[in-house]
């Protein structure tokens, strides 16, 4: 048990660590790209991300859950899952390298055969890196893949903004992403002791195939969700309000991706692990239910708090018009940690199927939201689109009732005052300092009066999870 905690432990410090440093760099790399381009040009590079997200799931099948689902991969699993990713992204980029021309006349950009072309190369790229990346996954190298984003992110950043200063506009994003995966499947190779042999076999891909094809349906499903509002805004409205509203999620995914991504780091592998004992993994279950809850509200209510100012004072007033989405936006994306920890314990459990069907009727529920909102206006689908973000939580909390028993009233207990006291703290926050009227100031004071309530609250209500976190880092340093 201490074995599994100390491992827990230390795969959360390196999750916060690595999540909170490349969003810091996203930050800096954002702002330097938001002030040197344009809503359209965002708007280009924006509506190929469906492209893009949906043909990367495909090459990876849900193979990396698949291995991680294994109680003892070994180097075959490994190379088979290789050498298949490798056959699918060929296909997949010779299918949009001629379907360019067809995807420039649907959002009326002649400009997206080119791009897209380039963009569409991360594909057969970072095929190379799935298997590493789910064996480091499975062994949690939590420390390894925070150096591997990191490099990754500094590497990519620094190339879109030196593109972006000599002119080069939405080709700055392009080269960005393709960098990204670049260096990231070097770094990977470089930790990562196994290697690829020329030995092929696709009987373990052929064995998992009946879990992993469930997955692979709902991550496609999800990349739909999370990329379907862009892509709708793109042929239905201007392509600078798509820029608007890509930047705007841009900011408020950045920061539920911070909690999301250290939880997801560890989630599956932690439940794996514990899915023989029902009631230890409640209790783990539970105990990351408090974690998360303890990170998201603060992070994503403060965003949500802060955002006139730090749009203003960033990336510039060309940029005020996204400022009302990302507000509503970081509301119901304070509740999408949640769901990665939802659906982490279908997966451990085995259960893709559910996994697949709950994220499917999702997904057809929010299409009909945005027919039927989306002629009031982009801000009244956003409306719409994240309360029912957050409502649809509640079908995840009957699964995983009837997964683990983790009654309702257990799960309300476990949320509800991590989001009462972050509320609080952040109207508190609001009305402290709504008179001062210097952006900077305004902005600098909100973030530490919020902090210090925060913190000072969660010490006098004797929240446990903050003195584990403290006792950790402590006892690291």
């Amino acid at each position: 048990m201490e074995n599994l905690k100390e491992k827990t432990a230390k795969g959360l410090f390196w999750g916060v660590l690595n999540n909170g440093t490349t969003q810091i760099l996203n930050v800096i790399i954002g702002i330097l790209l938001g002030r040197l381009l344009t809503p359209a040009d965002y708007g280009i590079v924006g509506v190929l991300s469906i492209f893009t997200a949906i043909a990367g799931a495909l090459q990876a099948s849900g193979f990396t859950q698949g291995l991680i689902n294994l109680k003892s991969p070994t180097s075959n699993d490994y190379n088979s899952v290789f050498w298949f990713n490798i056959s699918a992204s060929t296909v997949l980029y010779t299918l949009l390298f001629f379907c360019a021309p067809l995807i420039a006349d649907f959002f009326h950009q002649p400009c997206l055969v080119d791009v897209s072309r380039l963009v569409f190369l991360c594909l057969p790229i970072s095929a190379l890196g799935i298997a590493c990346n789910g064996y480091m996954l499975k062994n949690m190298m939590n420390r390894e893949i925070a150096i591997v984003n990191i490099l990754a992110l500094i590497s990519s950043g620094i190339t879109g903004v030196v593109l972006a200063l000599n002119g080069y506009s939405y080709w700055s994003l392009a080269w960005q992403q393709l960098i990204y995966i670049v260096v990231t499947n070097i770094v990977r190779f470089y930790y990562v002791s196994w290697r690829p042999t020329l030995h092929i076999d696709f009987g373990p891909v052929k064995r998992m195939f009946g879990f992993c094809v469930k997955l692979l349906i709902t991550n496609i499903i999800n990349t739909l969700n999370q990329y379907m509002l862009t892509f709708v805004f793109g042929r239905l409205f201007s392509i600078s309000a798509v820029g608007n509203y890509s930047q705007a999620s841009k900011w408020s995914i950045m920061a539920s991706t911070t909690v999301s991504g250290t939880i997801g780091q560890v989630a599956q592998t932690v439940l794996v692990s514990v899915n023989d004992e029902r009631d230890r993994e409640k209790r783990v279950f539970r105990k990351m239910l408090r974690f998360t809850a303890f990170l998201s509200f603060p992070a994503l209510f403060g965003l949500a708090l802060i955002s006139h100012e730090f749009i203003l004072l960033t990336i510039g007033e060309k940029w005020i018009d996204s400022i009302s989405l990302l507000q509503i936006l970081c509301i119901g994306a304070a509740f999408l940690p949640f769901y990665t920890l939802y659906q982490n314990l279908a997966i451990s459990s085995g259960k893709s199927n559910i996994y697949m069907w709950c994220n499917i009727c999702q997904i057809v529920l929010q299409l009909i939201l945005i027919l039927a909102f989306y002629r009031q206006g982009i801000k009244m689908v956003v409306y719409a689109y994240s309360a029912f973000t957050i409502l649809w939580l509640l079908v995840w909390q009957f699964i995983a009732s009837r997964l683990i028993g983790v009654r309702i009233i257990d799960s309300l207990k476990d949320i509800v005052p991590f989001m009462v006291i972050a509320l609080a703290v952040m109207v508190a926050t609001y009305y402290m300092t709504y008179q001062i009227s210097n952006n900077l100031f305004l902005l600098l004071s909100r973030i530490l009066i919020a902090a210090a309530l925060y913190c000072l609250i969660m010490r006098l209500t004797g929240a446990k999870v903050m003195d584990e976190c403290i006792r950790f880092v402590l006892r690291k340093n």
